[in-house]
């Protein structure tokens, strides 16, 4: 089920200038175009992820700075693998982001009628043929890189021949893989699209947009180089892979009749580490059930991200920093964690919450007692105000943050030494009592009553740590996540399933948090003090218990989070 989304719009930002911009500022100055239009043509076979991110930013972020339009088309040629799922969920992250795309979404299958037209004025024009060779044998006579590859044997066909042919497949009267429709271009071509690709082919499935109408359907190569003409597309951009595929983009413009020849331009796609940006990839993480669905926080799809933590106004701000180039990289994932980091400490407000909770009772508070102490909401931002923090005789502490004994560079609790608590008291941890295996069960605390809010002579605490009421507390199930995959470059691996990181999840189920949390809404955002930044998650939360995802730790180091 697609979860609605509060549309965000965009900031205004200073425009960056990339090789794009100034290609654009070239065309206008020259008037080879007088109003930028460009579109984000996914296709819907499974849900956008960070690399479709980046797509999405330049694409809307070009029609947004030149004060253009956008549209959003749906490349839904192949309807074996797409679904209307799919396209509700790329409609929702196109809008979460901060983007609105120009008039209605618009699809391929709008111009399925027109299209075949066009087939047909390139079989008239002798320019494609119908051929019954089968995909191996296709794929045998295309050749190599190094052989240039050999006519099929039905490349000759009549012009009436081919028309006859074609209305046959249109019309169910060949089986699937036994004919298509190629253009015929040059089977020597250096360049392996142009070896008479095939444009056509036959495909007995019920399409989302129009149905039974059609049997056959058009190839990509074919569809979209003709959908941005008729939309007039000023600037079709697209990713490196489809750099040698412009030929055939021109290719088919420059031989049939259409008034408008939009231009291709490629950029590099976006490589973050120790992920996966193959949508067939990610949907067999996701059939074979190694994630909890496209939206599983480990995941880097947008909407994973999402429900992870992540703000549209990083992912943009993501988007921005790694730049648009022709040269390919590979992003350290701890570049995108850093842009979620600024962002919520900028604007997530401040709890405390004990994961590993270890019961502290302070023996010379009076029973019975509750005070109300005051935290701050935000260190940087005074008009966020403060909340009041219920305080009694137990309270709750991380388990870390006692010792028996330590030395000087452990700045917690230790038997016989100070610790201040957050917004709160100097306490003296005095004994302790352990189970049967020696763990430390509970810890017996005295503390200063003079010592709230202010220092006290001969006293100097080592350091600060965070806590819970004991009594007055929400409890929460908390989930840490590391990296879903061990290596960086799982894509390159002979089987990227085997790198999958058995640890990425830790479901911490039984956490202390402040009362307040507990009535959290679902989606919003805390720094957990001393430890990281944490959301709402917005599938498991309910109202008797939230469940908080770990966004990211507060230093890039996380073992330094909780010192």
């Amino acid at each position: 089920m697609i979860m609605p989304v509060e549309v965000i719009m965009a900031e205004e930002v200073i425009r960056s200038t990339n090789f794009i911009t100034q290609i654009i500022d070239d065309d206008l100055a020259n008037n080879r175009c007088t109003k930028v239009h460009t579109r984000f043509p996914p296709e819907p076979n499974g849900y956008l992820h960070i690399g479709h991110a980046k797509s999405i930013c330049l694409n809307f972020g070009l029609a947004r700075d030149y004060n253009g339009e956008c549209n959003l088309r749906f490349d839904d040629t192949n309807p074996v693998k797409e679904d209307i799922e799919y396209v509700e969920s790329i409609k929702n992250d196109v809008k979460w982001l901060g983007f609105t795309w120009s008039g209605e979404p618009k699809y391929s299958s709008d111009y399925f009628d027109k299209l075949y037209n066009y087939a047909l004025e390139l079989i008239g024009k002798g320019l494609a043929y119908v051929d019954e060779l089968s995909p191996d044998e296709i794929a045998k006579y295309r050749g190599s890189f190094t052989e240039p590859g050999k006519n099929s044997p039905y490349r000759d066909r009549s012009i009436e021949e081919n028309f006859n042919l074609f209305e046959k497949m249109k019309n169910g009267e060949f089986k699937e893989g036994t004919a298509c429709l190629r253009a015929k271009i040059d089977m020597n071509s250096p360049f392996m699209c142009m070896r008479d690709p095939v444009i056509y082919r036959i495909k007995f499935a019920s399409h989302h947009q129009t149905g039974d109408k059609w049997c056959i359907y058009p190839m990509y190569d074919f569809t979209h180089c003709i959908s941005d003409a008729l939309e007039g597309i000023t600037h079709s951009i697209c990713t490196l892979e489809f750099q040698d595929n412009r030929r055939l983009y021109d290719w088919v413009l420059e031989h049939i009749t259409i008034d408008s020849h939009p231009h291709q331009y490629e950029f590099s796609r976006l490589n973050l580490e120790y992920s996966i940006t193959s949508k067939r990839k990610l949907h067999l993480l996701v059939q074979e059930g190694y994630v909890d669905g496209w939206d599983d926080p480990r995941m880097t799809t947008i909407s994973g991200l999402r429900r992870r933590g992540y703000t549209p106004a990083s992912i943009r701000e993501f988007c921005k920093r790694i730049g648009v180039s022709k040269q390919d990289n590979n992003v350290e994932f701890s570049a995108l964690e850093a842009c979620i980091r600024e962002d919520l400490n900028e604007h997530a407000l401040r709890r405390m919450a004990v994961l590993h909770p270890l019961k502290v009772v302070i023996e010379n508070f009076p029973e019975g007692k509750t005070e109300e102490l005051e935290g701050i909401n935000h260190p940087l931002k005074e008009e966020l105000g403060s909340r009041l923090l219920p305080f009694s005789r137990e309270i709750y502490i991380e388990q870390d943050d006692f010792r028996e004994e330590a030395n000087k560079k452990f700045k917690r609790l230790v038997l016989g030494k100070e610790v201040r608590l957050r917004y709160g008291y100097i306490i003296k941890a005095e004994r302790c009592d352990k189970n049967e295996n020696g763990e430390v069960t509970c810890v017996y605390c005295t503390y200063l009553p003079e010592s709230l809010g202010k220092d006290v002579p001969d006293h100097k605490p080592k350091g600060v740590i965070h806590w819970v009421d004991a009594h007055d507390n929400a409890d929460v199930e908390v989930r840490l996540y590391q990296n879903l995959f061990n290596t960086p470059k799982p894509g390159d691996a002979e089987d990227f399933l085997a790198t999958i990181n058995k640890d990425s999840l830790q479901i911490i189920a039984h956490a202390k948090a402040e009362r307040d949390l507990g009535k959290a809404h679902k989606g919003e955002s805390f720094q957990f003090e001393r430890t990281g930044y944490f959301c709402v998650d917005n599938k498991l939360s309910t109202d008797e218990l939230k469940v908080f995802n770990l966004t990211v730790a507060l230093k890039e180091d996380s073992s330094k989070a909780s010192v």
